[in-house]
């Protein structure tokens, strides 16, 4: 599937003929895509279509077979150093599905302990930053909690905060709240609102359609491992064109 053309410097995201597979079985199938700085884009399809694949190729927590991502212009599966890649991903914000917080440590100390480790920055200024960050996403009050002391959507707004210290020019979300429960869903996504108003580059898998209608500039509809309708959220949710997005949304409404 062809993209809108863009200039290099437009693009914080390229993907290109991306292919991924688990051995004989293929998972992505000669992905093309591009998210623009700026863009909010989400990704949707049924189970199993390979849209958390697709997200974790982009910082390399999921290996591909062949292609190429770039993200800023740097090959993101190039051969590199431990260290190197540390530092890509710390530029790459990433959210997941299951919070994945530290339970030892309180709640400043997950949102400020990467700056201090991989960015060399002093504690004390870390944990101010820790702490601004916290006020941010609704959970200044929760500063010295540990996170089995939070419900689910606490820790998940501490783990947006947490991607956020590291000031990233680009946040993926990987099913943020899909592991929450219904009454949490809306705390979480009024953050991620307020982040695309605020102008971040987003990537984000979700079965949140209502957020896709009304806060992505594009939505990617994948199904068995291939972008099959990329759209504004209007359109896509109008007017699909390929059979498999109309059924989609079809069972959607039922």
């Amino acid at each position: 599937m062809t993209t809108s053309a863009s200039s290099p410097q437009q693009q914080a995201i390229r993907i290109s003929n991306v292919c991924k597979s688990y051995g004989n079985y293929p998972v992505l199938k000669g992905i093309e895509a591009e998210v623009i700085r700026g863009e909010v884009v989400v990704i949707c399809g049924p189970s199993g279509s390979g849209k958390s694949t697709l997200i974790r190729t982009v910082n390399r927590l999921e290996e591909i077979n062949s292609g190429a991502i770039t993200f800023d212009g740097q090959n993101i599966h190039a051969p590199m150093r431990t260290k190197e890649l540390n530092l890509l991903r710390s530029r790459i914000g990433f959210v997941f599905q299951n919070f994945n917080l530290f339970p030892h440590l309180s709640v400043v100390e997950n949102v400020s302990i990467s700056p201090i480790r991989v960015k060399g920055v002093a504690p004390g200024i870390a944990r101010d930053k820790a702490l601004k960050l916290l006020d941010r996403v609704g959970l200044a009050d929760k500063a010295g909690a540990y996170p089995g002391q939070l419900s689910g959507g606490q820790q998940q707004r501490v783990a947006i905060a947490r991607a956020l210290a590291m000031e990233p020019p680009v946040m993926l979300f990987d099913e943020p709240t899909s592991a929450l429960d219904p009454e949490m869903v809306g705390e979480v996504l009024t953050v991620m609102k307020g982040l695309a108003a605020e102008g971040m580059t987003m990537l984000c898998v979700t079965h949140e359609m209502g957020f896709a209608r009304d806060v992505a500039d594009r939505v990617w509809f994948i199904d068995a491992g291939e972008i099959l309708e990329m759209a504004p959220p209007e359109e896509f949710f109008k007017h699909p064109r390929h059979p498999r997005a109309q059924r989609f949304l079809a069972d959607l409404r039922h």
